[in-house]
């Protein structure tokens, strides 16, 4: 996600550092390279214009060509507004105040509406609530069986009218939740290949009838100014309140991030950074702005962990660590909190002060870590308190069993050693602040 724009931007502040003093003409200098950086990352050119004029009027101010470090201080006024292009704040879902809360996805056909209805249900879920899917789609063909499909591996109930009219679908589903208990309803309505009379209908029918606590514009991240462009079209249609950018993780530009929020006004709620229904983030832009500029997301970060891994087993693991008892058994469950916490390149891209080409022709092989589960798998349930136990004849039936050579078992068992004698070193650290504190 915005790794070319990433690498473009931290190459011109490399530079701008790099000056002992800066004048109007290195800051001028910098600046087109900026532009030049984000219109090829196909973010809209009134957007850059006026982004560069912001940033203008500030960087050639007497406090930041006098500053000690005028470089930083150019960095952080692009940080600043990049913030401000993004949005300022992040802006939550609203709820209804006499459930249930109705929230509507409309979007193009392909811009991953049912994938989200899915991923939205399975966020709410997690936070407390009730949610329930509608198939408000009853043109595309196998849309219906697609969200059945979505919802059963969630668990949520998917609500499928016996009408083929989408108004009447959605009012009598919100009359069912209503008497289900569930609190929110989510419709997945048509998409199109374009913007045409009949879908914009349609919806505005359904808005209509509805009238939804929030509509989404649901909007494909790797299509950039196409994006930004569809979204213009409807909301000339339909006032939505919110836009979710799915595909996010394929996208290395990032345009339509940048762009989408400045040219329609309206804040972008959610971004897709996955396949899986847990890939999808709220958005925040002051953290966005720091991903796009190479500072890292720590917060993002230490969410993902928290969500990943409860609090019960996090004081259990810090117990092990304290009596140096961690084994490969606690290893293995660690890979299994890393997996939920997403792929490994998008984890270390928000690691703050990880310059993104550190990471550049560095193999980040999520494989890797189904090998090293096979491996661990395929042992005894006392080779995995005790490796020490592992032997030649060992070590030839655990590589069988797994599907990997010896060479990769010897590989995994040298690695764990080091963590294992880490840990020990750790153990016996003592802080001079606190006598007698040990870790």
């Amino acid at each position: 996600m915005f790794q070319e724009l990433t690498d473009k931007l931290d190459t011109i502040f490399k530079k701008l550092r790099g000056h002992g003093k800066l004048t109007e003409k290195n800051i001028d200098a910098s600046l087109r390279a900026v532009r030049r950086a984000l219109l090829e990352a196909d973010v809209n050119y009134k957007v850059v214009k006026e982004f560069i004029e912001n940033i203008k009027a500030k960087a050639f101010g007497q406090k930041v060509l006098k500053s000690i470090t005028p470089g930083q201080q150019i960095v952080k006024i692009i940080h600043d507004e990049l913030i401000n292009i993004l949005g300022k704040s992040d802006v939550p879902l609203s709820f209804a105040h006499i459930p249930p809360t109705v929230i509507m996805l409309i979007g193009l056909q392909g811009s991953g509406k049912t994938t989200l209805a899915g991923k939205l249900g399975y966020l709410l879920k997690k936070q407390g609530r009730n949610p329930a899917l509608v198939a408000a789609d009853v043109r595309r063909p196998a849309a219906i069986e697609q969200l059945k499909i979505v919802g059963q591996s969630i668990q949520l109930p998917v609500i499928i009218g016996d009408s083929k009219n989408p108004v009447k679908i959605c009012k009598e589903a919100i009359a069912f939740c209503r008497k289900q208990g569930n609190d929110v309803v989510i419709f997945d309505t048509a998409g199109r290949l374009h913007v045409d009379e009949a879908l914009m209908q349609e919806i505005a029918e359904i808005e209509k009838a509805t009238q939804p606590n929030e509509i989404l514009f649901v909007a494909d991240g790797m299509t950039g100014q196409d994006a930004v462009n569809t979204a213009t079209a409807f909301l000339k249609q339909l006032d939505f309140s919110g836009i979710v950018l799915t595909k996010m993780d394929g996208d290395a530009r990032g345009g339509a991030a940048i762009s989408i929020r400045a040219v329609t006004g309206k804040p972008i709620k959610f971004i897709g950074v996955g396949e899986k229904m847990e890939a999808l983030e709220h958005f925040y832009p002051d953290r966005m702005a720091s991903r796009i500029l190479g500072m890292g997301d720590v917060v993002t970060l230490v969410e993902k962990a928290q969500a990943a891994m409860e609090e019960k087993e996090a004081i259990q693991l810090e117990k092990k660590l304290r009596r140096q008892e961690f084994t490969l058994e606690d290893f293995f469950i660690q890979l299994q909190q890393i997996k939920k916490m997403g792929p490994l390149d998008q984890l270390l891209s928000m690691i703050p002060g990880l310059n993104p080409k550190a990471l550049t022709g560095i193999q980040v092989d999520n494989n890797s870590l189904i090998k090293i589960e096979a491996m661990i798998n395929s042992m005894t349930a006392d080779e995995r308190r005790r490796p020490q136990i592992i032997d030649g004849s060992r070590r030839r039936r655990i590589a069988k069993g797994s599907g990997t050579t010896v060479q990769d078992l010897n590989r995994l068992l040298k690695q764990f050693n080091m963590m294992q004698r880490m840990f020990k070193n750790m153990g016996k650290m003592k802080f001079k602040g606190f006598p007698g504190l040990q870790f």
